[in-house]
């Protein structure tokens, strides 16, 4: 007698570990196709309402002294007024798909400064969700993109 055999779908036995990583991709997939596209609504929508966001371009943007910024309406103004003045030519927004870390609560990518079509600023994103939101977001710069904030600083000091 011949023995049937059935195709079972695969039985997630950790729902909410599933959950976490489309948070993660989603997360991954949106920050990047709206910061590219200068969507600061639906970039803002990425965040929760309490997040905190630290970089060093905030006090370039945003004449301060302090890079850290807190809560939606700071980080709004900040997006706002980097997308405004955001130089194209330095953002090819070149970054290797699907290449990501996430683990915890913790999703990390980087645009590298070597892209196909040249280099780019160099930057690595960190960020830490929670129910599906941002809620703490570090950017780290390269040496090359640090090169050009420098610059920058010297130019509008002369």
């Amino acid at each position: 007698m011949a023995q049937a055999t059935h195709a079972f779908p695969a039985i997630n036995t950790h729902p909410r570990k599933e959950q976490k990583m489309n948070h993660f991709e989603r997360i991954y997939r949106d920050w990047h196709e709206h910061a590219k596209n200068r969507d600061t609504a639906r970039l803002i929508a990425l965040y929760a309402d309490d997040a905190t966001l630290e970089s060093p371009l905030v006090p370039v943007i945003l004449n301060r002294a302090s890079g850290v910024l807190r809560g939606k309406a700071e980080i709004l103004a900040f997006l706002e007024e980097g997308t405004r003045r955001r130089p194209n030519e330095l953002v090819r927004w070149h970054r290797e798909d699907g290449r990501f870390l996430a683990s915890g609560d913790t999703l990390v990518w980087e645009y590298p400064r070597t892209t196909p079509a040249g280099e780019q600023i160099d930057i690595l994103e960190l960020m830490q969700l929670s129910d599906g939101l941002i809620a703490q977001h570090r950017i780290y710069w390269g040496w090359f993109g640090t090169q050009m904030l420098i610059a920058n600083a010297a130019k509008q000091a002369v």
